[in-house]
């Protein structure tokens, strides 16, 4: 993602904030102004954001470390106006894993909670009258601060477990489902549950917080994506790589120029290369690799492959390839055998009209 700043890493997870984060702390400073605040409740106001989302952090850490429970690791954990997302390489797809991981993350929001409950004195708030308890809660003090921040964790719990997947309590109802049914029909459920939630968010953004528009796009879009990854994904189920493979590929040589790339590119279809050397495959030419440096034809192809790539092996199963895809974020894997040897490759191009064709004979 652009326009992020790296934080550093906690358990080997990257944690990185994207720059329109700052939009949240810019708005909660705005609206301090027009209450009236002073320097102090603005700088409080700042403190209570940062430190809310300190613990939308350790949420994400919830769900990444179940996730590595069940040998499922987690890429980054990105800080977004409206929340916090862990990359996650794949859910788990049995139930009870999927329900632990999902309730994973409430659940460090559950425990800080607690913990706040047991440092703030909740009985000199909860024993006052409506105007004492505002002059109060107006105080830029560290108690009030923490009341303020027990009263988040509570409502991301209480947020986070509404059931508009893919939110967290959208994935708890998708598990729930999948003990009863498979798991492509509980899917398509409890995203159509995710996306009604969604448009009921969208119109009381319109009314009430510009912050619910985004969220009830995040949901509507997040839902039928990964509606239409899972469903995929059943289609493909007991399929081999080997059946959806390109075996009609030009094999490059490192010492090849990108103008002779040209040449292959415009005679056929390929955009993709594999780059191979003494039958041993050194690297890939990705389209987008190629589009960079179409100005300098004279430059050999060992200079911009790219030589940090993973291979697939053609009896691995069809569905391997989209966890690929997700982990690495390489659309263009080479095929092998069990020996190594190249046997073409297989990219989202063709494995989506491999899917198109499954669909077809299925209907």
């Amino acid at each position: 993602m652009k326009g992020v700043l790296k934080l550093g890493k906690i358990s080997g997870i990257r944690i990185e904030v994207h720059w329109t984060f700052t939009l949240i702390l810019i708005w909660v400073v705005f609206l301090d102004i027009q209450r009236g605040g002073t320097a102090n409740t603005a700088f409080m106001n700042i403190v209570l954001i940062l430190l809310l989302f300190f613990c939308v952090i350790l949420h994400e850490l919830g769900h990444a470390l179940a996730a590595r429970r069940f040998n499922i690791n987690t890429r980054k954990i990105t800080l977004l106006p409206i929340g916090g997302v862990a990359s996650l390489e794949k859910m788990p797809e049995k139930p009870a894993q999927e329900l632990i991981v999902a309730l994973a993350g409430p659940a460090v929001n559950v425990v800080i909670a607690m913990l706040l409950y047991l440092i703030v004195p909740m009985q000199s708030y909860f024993g006052l009258d409506a105007d004492s308890l505002v002059q109060l809660l107006s105080a830029p003090t560290l108690e009030t601060l923490l009341f303020y921040l027990f009263i988040a964790n509570i409502m991301l719990v209480v947020f986070n477990l509404i059931p508009a997947f893919p939110m967290d309590g959208g994935r708890v109802f998708r598990a729930l489902l999948s003990f009863t049914m498979d798991r492509a029909k509980a899917t398509e459920i409890a995203a159509r549950l995710g996306q009604a939630l969604a448009v009921v968010f969208f119109i009381l953004g319109l009314f009430f917080n510009p912050f619910l528009i985004l969220i009830a796009l995040f949901i509507f879009l997040g839902a039928y994506s990964e509606n239409q990854m899972v469903k995929q994904k059943s289609l493909v189920e007991g399929h081999l790589v080997k059946e959806a493979l390109l075996t009609n590929i030009t094999l490059l040589n490192p010492k090849n120029s990108l103008a002779d790339v040209f040449k292959i590119i415009l005679a056929g279809t390929e955009k993709d290369f594999v780059v191979a050397e003494n039958g041993t495959i050194v690297g890939i030419l990705q389209h987008k690799e190629i589009i960079n440096n179409a100005k300098n034809g004279s430059l050999e192809v060992g200079a911009v492959m790219n030589t940090n790539f993973s291979t697939i092996s053609e009896m691995e199963e069809l569905n391997e390839f989209f966890v690929k895809v997700n982990a690495t974020r390489q659309r263009f894997f080479p095929v092998t055998d069990y020996n190594n040897n190249i046997l073409g490759a297989i990219d989202v191009t063709n494995v989506s009209e491999f899917l198109m064709l499954k669909t077809q004979l299925i209907s």
